[in-house]
């Protein structure tokens, strides 16, 4: 039976894979910085390691068929920044594909995979409806507005549970080496349509407050994020590019399913705001 190994294993989408790729009885070798809080099913095989010292698990790779690999975190305040040797490594020890999470684009790692020997697929989500969680959970919690610069930039977010089914395929079937596959949700929301939403799901209507350019600035900066990720936060908020609100059909195509709307997520993940 071939061996999965996930990355980021206990991260927003890392999570989903694995739990999805035991339900397919598949054999996963899980990587993360801190096993003994991973929690996950019995019969995940856990490594510790960190993907930025790619020597901590260099053992771990030999006897995987293939690799779930992200580029940077996808949690707020867990910072990650991928080495980009962890490719030879995986190639060196007979990794036969590696599927990739990418956010910024054409970075390092996305060379090292394109001039490596092995298969490989690139995945890019716009915008995941997990934010709704990292961003709004406390001021929702408190009973406190929800601030953000404008309300009204849509974006066809999608659901983490999507973005691992994508995965999941991608990495067990044939016929996806060499593409990128940008990743929707079926609708662009506005902050406001998602908090009329979530709204809806807790029996509650959630205020929201427009803040200044620099207020948001401030908020970043005081959460550690660099000047290059806060330019690039005041875009997707105030002038989004196209693909950002563009609705795509990817996730049924590969997965033979519609996405999931933003209302299954907040019924899914109201008690979290509570």
């Amino acid at each position: 039976m071939m061996t999965i190994f996930v990355t980021g294993a206990t991260g927003t989408v890392g999570r989903h894979i694995v739990d999805q790729l035991m339900e397919k009885g598949k054999e996963v070798r899980a990587l993360t910085r801190n096993p003994d809080k991973a929690g996950f099913p019995i019969g995940v095989e856990v490594v510790k390691g960190d993907l930025m010292a790619p020597e901590t698990f260099k053992e771990a790779l030999h006897g995987v068929a293939a690799m779930y690999l992200l580029t940077s975190s996808d949690q707020v305040g867990n910072y990650l920044e991928t080495n980009a040797e962890v490719v030879a490594l995986a190639e060196e020890a007979g990794v036969q594909k590696v599927c990739l999470l990418t956010v910024y684009g054409d970075g390092e790692v996305e060379q090292a995979i394109k001039n490596s020997t092995m298969k490989w697929t690139f995945v890019q989500p716009v915008g995941f409806m997990w934010n709704a969680v990292d961003n709004w959970q406390e001021a929702i919690r408190n009973g406190k507005p929800v601030r953000e610069l404008d309300g009204d930039v849509r974006g066809a977010i999608i659901h983490e549970a999507d973005i691992a089914a994508v995965f999941v395929a991608t990495l067990l079937e044939e016929g996806y080496h060499g593409q990128l596959y940008t990743l929707t949700g079926p609708e662009a929301l506005s902050v406001h349509d998602q908090l009329d939403i979530l709204g809806k799901a807790l029996e509650t209507k959630i205020p929201f407050e427009t803040i200044s350019l620099d207020e948001a600035k401030k908020r970043w900066q005081e959460e550690g994020y660099d000047d290059e990720s806060i330019e690039f936060f005041i875009q997707m908020s105030t002038n989004p590019p196209e693909m950002g609100y563009t609705v795509l059909s990817t996730v049924e195509n590969i997965t033979g399913r519609p996405a999931r709307t933003f209302a299954d997520w907040a019924s899914e993940n109201h008690h979290l705001f509570r």
